[in-house]
C-alpha cells in the first residue's frame, strides 16, 4: 500500500537521507519525492512511500517526527500513477482531446496537482455554475462565489460564507485559477488538507494558463 506524506524538514545535506532511514526502519521504501517549497532553513517535501499491506501510517509518522526539526503535515492513500512529468503529459492529453477537453482537465487535474477533486466553474445572472467536474467532485455546488471574476491563482479562504458547509465539515482546502480570458475558472479541492503552498498555487497557475492556450 503506498502512502503519500507531506514532509517539513530542515534544508540542510543528510536531512532527506536521515528521514529516508527513519522510515526505511519502519518498513516503507519512498518510491517518489517532489520538493514543494524551499524556505529560510526549511523544505517541504511530498512523499510517495511504499508499505506492507495492513500497516499502520501512524508508523509513519512517529517515525518521522523521531527525527529532529521533522513534521508530518499530512499522510493520506495514494492510488495515483508515479510520474515525473505530470503536468506536461495532462496538457498533451487536453490538446489531444477531440471533445470534453474540460473534462480531460479536471479528471487529470487531481492527480497532478495532488488534490481530491476539481471543477471548472462559470457564472450568470441566475449565479455559479459547474461545467465539469472530477470524479469525487462534491454534489453540493457553492451558491455564491464573491471572489469571481478571478484575476490570478490564488488559495480560498476555506471558511468563508460562500463556501458550502459540507465542505467546511470536511475541512476541505480550496484553491482556483481562471482559465485565460474564457470567463471560467479552475477550482481544486483537497479535503482534510493540508493547506496549499505559494508553489503550488504558482504550479496551478502555469497549468491553468497554458490549457487556457489550448483551450481557446
Amino acid at each position: 500500500m503506498s502512502y503519500l506524506l507531506r514532509v517539513q524538514l530542515p534544508d540542510r545535506p543528510g536531512s532527506l537521507g536521515s528521514l529516508a532511514v527513519a522510515l526505511g526502519s519502519v518498513g516503507a521504501d519512498i518510491l517518489s519525492l517532489d520538493v514543494i517549497e524551499r524556505g529560510d532553513g526549511y523544505a517541504v517535501d511530498d512523499l510517495v512511500v511504499d508499505v506492507a499491506q495492513g500497516s499502520l501510517p501512524d508508523t509513519l509518522i512517529t517515525a518521522a517526527e523521531n527525527l529532529t526539526g521533522v513534521r508530518v503535515d499530512s499522510i493520506r492513500p495514494y492510488t495515483g500513477v508515479l510520474d515525473t512529468h505530470r503536468e506536461l503529459e495532462l496538457i498533451d492529453r487536453v490538446a489531444a482531446a477531440s471533445d470534453d477537453r474540460m473534462q480531460v482537465l479536471v479528471d487529470g487535474a487531481p492527480r497532478v496537482l495532488r488534490v481530491g477533486w476539481s471543477t471548472v466553474v462559470a457564472t450568470n445572472a441566475q449565479g455559479p455554475f459547474r461545467l465539469v467536474g472530477s470524479p469525487g467532485a462534491p454534489e453540493t455546488h457553492a451558491a455564491d462565489l464573491p471572489w469571481f471574476p478571478l484575476t490570478a491563482p490564488a488559495a480560498l479562504d476555506a471558511d468563508a460564507e460562500w463556501v458550502p458547509q459540507v465542505w467546511r465539515d470536511m475541512d476541505t482546502k480550496i484553491a482556483a485559477a481562471p482559465l485565460g480570458s474564457t470567463g471560467t475558472v479552475l477550482m481544486l479541492g483537497r479535503p482534510g488538507g493540508p493547506e496549499f503552498r505559494p508553489s503550488e498555487i504558482a504550479r496551478l497557475g502555469y497549468l491553468a494558463g497554458i490549457v487556457a492556450t489550448v483551450l481557446n
